[in-house]
C-alpha cells in the first residue's frame, strides 16, 4: 500500500522538499525536508526528488501522490517520471504549514522569501483550513542582498550575516530616543527605530551597513505583521521561509514583540513551512 505523499516547492534555482509517511494508525510521520540548488527549476527539482528518494529508500511505489506548489512549479506538466503532481496554491501551503509547525489553531502567518506574503491561517473544527493572503511586500530576501551588494560589494547571506555581527545601529539608524530628548513620546520603547538609514555616519564601516539593511528588512516586515494580526485581533505571528535561518533578522523580531504586544514565532524546520503545507494539503 503507498503510504508516502512528498510536497515539492520549487523556486526560480532552488528547490524545497518534504516527504509524510503515514503509519497504520492514521498519524503521519514528517521526513525531514531538504532543499537543493541547481541552475535552473527543471535541474533542480529532478535534483531534489532524487536525492530525496534516494537518501530516505523511497521508490516511485512507495509514494502516493506530489504535491506542487512555488513559482517554478508550472515547470511540471506531465508529473515526475510515473507519478501524477497535484498543484496547490502557494499562500495555501504557507499558511496551513504556518500552522501545522506552531501548533496553533489560528495565526497571521508571515512567508519570508525573496519578497514577503502575509497570511490569515485559522484550523476549522473539520480539519479544513481558511486561508486568506492579505497582501505583502516586496521588501525581503531580495532586498537584503541587492542592496548588500550595491552598498557593501556582498551578495552572499552567509557573509552578510557575519559582517553583521560586528556592525552597530547607532552608526546607521534614527532612533526615538534621538529626537525625543525630552520624552515626548510617553510609553514608546526610545530604542525603536524612527527613521532607517536615517543616521548614516560618514564612519559607517561595511558591518554598520550590513546590520542597517537587515534591520531595514525585518522592521518592514515586522510592522506589516503587526498591523495585520491587530486587524484581526491576533497576538501570533508566525514566521517562516528563508529569512528565518538569518540571526540578525531572527533578533530583529525578538526584539519587538514586547514592544508591541505580539509573539513572534520562529518554530523548528521554519525556513521549510510552505513546503510542509503543500504536502498537508493532500487530503
Amino acid at each position: 500500500m503507498n503510504r508516502t505523499v512528498i510536497g515539492i516547492d520549487v523556486g526560480g534555482t532552488t528547490t524545497k522538499i518534504v516527504g509524510f509517511r503515514k503509519k497504520k494508525n492514521g498519524s503521519k510521520e514528517l521526513i525531514a525536508p531538504q532543499f537543493v540548488r541547481a541552475t535552473d527549476p527543471m535541474t533542480s527539482i529532478y535534483g531534489a526528488f532524487g536525492k530525496f528518494t534516494a537518501e530516505n529508500g523511497l521508490g516511485l511505489t512507495d509514494i502516493d501522490r506530489i504535491m506542487m506548489t512555488g513559482a517554478g512549479s508550472s515547470n511540471i506538466r506531465n508529473g515526475i517520471y510515473t507519478l501524477s503532481c497535484t498543484p496547490v496554491p502557494e499562500f495555501t501551503s504557507s499558511g496551513i504549514g504556518g500552522l501545522y509547525l506552531s501548533g496553533l489553531q489560528e495565526a497571521i502567518v508571515v512567508s519570508m522569501g525573496t519578497g514577503t506574503a502575509i497570511i490569515h491561517a485559522k484550523a476549522q473544527e473539520d480539519g479544513s483550513h481558511e486561508i486568506e493572503y492579505l497582501g505583502g511586500t516586496g521588501v525581503g530576501g531580495g532586498t537584503l542582498v541587492g542592496l548588500s551588494r550595491k552598498l557593501i560589494g556582498v551578495d552572499t547571506v552567509e557573509h552578510i550575516e557575519k559582517l553583521c555581527e560586528e556592525g552597530d545601529l547607532n552608526n546607521i539608524d534614527l532612533r526615538i530616543k534621538d529626537i525625543s530628548r525630552n520624552h515626548t513620546y510617553h510609553g514608546i520603547n526610545e530604542n525603536l527605530t524612527a527613521a532607517n538609514f536615517g543616521k548614516v555616519s560618514d564612519m559607517a564601516t561595511h558591518s554598520d551597513l550590513a546590520l542597517g539593511v537587515a534591520n531595514l528588512v525585518a522592521e518592514t516586515v515586522a510592522m506589516m505583521a503587526i498591523f495585520a494580526a491587530r486587524n484581526y485581533r491576533l497576538k501570533d505571528i508566525v514566521l517562516i521561509g528563508n529569512l528565518t535561518t538569518i540571526a540578525p533578522i531572527r533578533q530583529v523580531f525578538e526584539g519587538l514583540s514586547d514592544s508591541f504586544h505580539v509573539r513572534f514565532l520562529i518554530p523548528e524546520n521554519a525556513q521549510f513551512g510552505t513546503v510542509i503545507g503543500a504536502a498537508l494539503c493532500e487530503e
